[in-house]
């Protein structure tokens, strides 16, 4: 669908100059762009990229002279990576699947489905499932008896919603997400070798050999409003109350959130992202890509990690970490600066070793 450069500005909230009326089809890097693209030349550093386009309009950085760019029009906004958000919703095409309720899919006569619900190819709606209005169930997906999902959901092909689960408005699941699967839950009749070993960070030896015993799981998941779910991510159901996710949380693909766990609102967990059990984490806490977080501990609000901490204690609020274990960033910055100096160091000590082992001279 074609959009006028002033109907994108207004939708945008944002300033159009030039050729408003000028029409485009889509969105481009400004090297690729056609005359019917609107280039994306955010930074100044763009600017010789929209030379090697043809594009005629583009969204510039504010203070940009568009005419000398050699552009017909221009969308200014203070915050062009914000307009980034609303532009992509606009132009979004979407998956081209069909709205109702597509013959293949099973529904059970006891689910409850809202105005405006779609319902795509071979999926599977179980008994006592409530699907709000305007949601959209894709292709292949599963929700399952007495799960309850909020109005305007989207969930994509292949997604797993498992029973008695409880999700808000507006919830978005990619492809091949699982919520609601068991917790990983195992007990020995005897302690175990894992549990001596924790207790004493020591070895054990030799010990006899022991069967594990599933835990079941009989709490289950309750999400928030807004929350957004990336492909392949897992959350497992609680043992006894719910793992719960709060509002406005995203959350990116391969992500595993373990039983009992709570997330707060507006966090961002980051690709590879494992929580083990029954951790609580607080509200606004980013935790970047391959972040591992142990069991029963807590992380504060507005706490940031690197890539690839290691989180193995509690973390108080408004911490940035980084590390294993996750130290202060600061902290592991030096650490990692004592690291490089390390050979430097064994040099000087090899010359020092050197020098005081010589004989003393005769005089």
């Amino acid at each position: 669908m074609a959009y006028t450069i002033q109907q994108i500005a207004a939708a945008l909230g944002a300033e159009a100059f030039g050729a408003v009326d000028l029409e485009i089809d889509g969105v481009a890097e400004p090297a690729e762009a056609t005359a019917r693209h609107l280039a994306l030349a955010m930074k100044p550093e763009y600017s010789d990229a929209l030379g090697q386009g043809d594009a005629l309009a583009a969204v510039i950085w504010e203070g940009a002279d568009w005419q000398a760019l050699g552009l017909r029009a221009a969308i200014v906004a203070p915050r062009p990576r914000y307009v980034m958000s609303g532009l992509t919703a606009l132009l979004d095409p979407g998956q081209g699947w069909g709205t109702g309720i597509h013959p293949s899919a099973v529904i059970d006569p006891e689910a409850e489905l809202a105005e405006g619900v779609s319902v795509g190819p071979l999926a599977v709606i179980g008994k006592g499932a409530k699907i709000g209005k305007d949601s959209i169930i894709g292709p292949q997906s599963y929700v399952g008896n007495d799960a309850e999902i909020g109005s305007g959901a989207y969930l994509r092909e292949g997604v797993r919603i498992g029973a008695r689960v409880v999700i808000g408005a507006r919830f978005i699941a990619q492809p091949g997400v699982v919520v609601g699967g068991d917790g990983f839950s195992f007990v020995t009749p005897e302690t175990s070798t894992v549990e001596s070993a924790r207790a004493t960070l020591g070895d054990q030896g030799e010990a006899d050999a022991q069967s594990w015993t599933r835990i079941h799981s009989l709490g289950s998941v309750t999400i928030g409003d807004d929350v957004e779910i990336g492909a392949n991510s897992t959350i497992d159901r609680g043992t006894i109350r719910d793992t719960r996710i709060g509002n406005g949380s995203k959350i990116d693909n391969l992500v595993m959130i373990g039983h009992n766990v709570i997330v707060g609102n507006d966090c961002l967990l980051c690709g590879h992202v494992g929580i083990a059990g029954s951790t609580r984490i607080g509200n606004n806490v980013v935790l970047a890509g391959k972040t591992g977080v142990s069991d029963n501990i807590f992380i504060g609000d507005n706490v940031i990690t690197g890539g690839g901490t290691i989180v193995l204690a509690n973390i108080p609020a408004g911490r940035v970490m980084l590390g294993y274990p996750a130290m202060k960033m600061e902290t592991t910055m030096e650490v990692f600066k004592g690291f490089r100096r390390l050979r430097r160091l064994f040099d000087d000590v090899s010359e020092l070793k050197k020098t005081v082992s010589k004989p003393p001279h005769n005089t």
